[in-house]
């Protein structure tokens, strides 16, 4: 259960109104900032997505460790993890209002970008995008520290990753056949913030009363 919310996770930091608009941006970087050749800007992308992926598994390994660590304080781990979840959600519905969950802004040169090259991109874009993501992100560091276990923190943040990525390999290879999705889901924002403010409260208060733990555990 919790590992298919962490993959839904990931496709919500997609479309969200800090990362969807910067979509063109981030695909003429794959093409080089050249003209956009398929084989190239999907090979750039994949290096793109893979390098954040290594980021953000390696903070779910971290997340999952110290979860083990502090498994002896299971109820006091589970209400702190909710708490903060709630506050991602009530943020996200604009009830707090931060900029530092605002993104980066500024561009970078890359020119003559290649799959290593992108890889590296990924990796410090991921720092970069922390404050972006940091919402679902956080909710699915959350859900890995109380995991209590270092492979389930990298697999809870690995499935994360795909939820980001899937749709960033795929647009970066058909942007012109989702435009009309894109716009589509711009025009929605506000509905769609609503219900991803809506979904981190309740997931933060399965956390918190522990029963994410116990309906995990009746699905199993």
């Amino acid at each position: 259960m919790q590992y298919i919310v962490s993959f839904l996770e990931g496709i919500i930091t997609f479309i969200s109104p800090c990362l969807l608009p910067m979509l063109p941006v981030y695909i003429s970087y794959f093409a080089g900032g050249g003209e956009r050749n398929t084989k190239t800007t999907l090979k750039n992308a994949v290096g793109f997505v893979l390098g954040f992926t290594l980021v953000f598994s390696a903070m779910g390994a971290l997340a999952g460790t110290l979860g083990a660590f502090l498994s002896k304080y299971q109820t006091v781990v589970n209400i702190v993890s909710g708490l903060i979840v709630i506050f991602f959600g009530l943020q996200y519905l604009g009830v707090f209002k931060f900029n530092i969950f605002k993104g980066m802004t500024r561009t970078a040169k890359t020119d003559n970008l290649g799959f290593f090259s992108s890889l590296a991109f990924g990796v410090v874009f991921s720092i970069g995008w922390t404050p972006c993501v940091g919402t679902f992100l956080g909710s699915a560091l959350m859900m890995a520290s109380q995991q209590g276990h270092t492979l389930a923190g990298i697999v809870m943040l690995l499935l994360y990753s795909l939820g980001l990525g899937v749709p960033f390999i795929l647009s970066a290879v058909l942007i012109d056949r989702f435009k009309s999705t894109f716009d589509f889901i711009k025009k929605h924002y506000k509905i769609i913030n609503t219900v991803s403010g809506i979904l981190l409260i309740l997931i933060g208060i399965l956390l918190a009363t522990g029963l994410m733990s116990r309906l995990v555990a009746v699905l199993n």
